[in-house]
C-alpha cells in the first residue's frame, strides 16, 4: 500500500535572499482508519435517523406510498 505524506515548505525571509525549508509530515496509518471509521459510523447514524424522522412523517401523515418506499430504504440499515 501507498503511503500518502503530507509535505509543507516553510520560508524564511532573508533581505535579499530566500531560503526554502523543507519538512514533511505522514499520518499513521492507524489515525487515518480511526478516523474513517468515525466518519463512516457518524454518516450511517446521520442517515438512518433521517430516514426514521421520514418515515414518522410519513405515518403521521398517512402517506402509504412514501412509508413503503422508506421503509425499503431503511430495512437496509437493520
Amino acid at each position: 500500500m501507498k503511503k500518502q505524506v503530507t509535505s509543507y515548505v516553510l520560508i524564511k525571509y532573508q533581505f535579499p535572499k530566500r531560503v526554502a525549508i523543507k519538512a514533511k509530515r505522514e499520518v499513521p496509518y492507524e489515525i487515518k482508519l480511526a478516523a474513517r471509521l468515525v466518519l463512516d459510523e457518524l454518516v450511517f447514524m446521520w442517515n438512518k435517523n433521517a430516514l426514521e424522522e421520514q418515515i414518522n412523517t410519513a405515518i403521521d401523515q398517512g402517506d402509504q406510498r412514501a412509508f413503503d418506499e422508506l421503509s425499503k430504504k431503511y430495512a437496509k440499515y437493520l
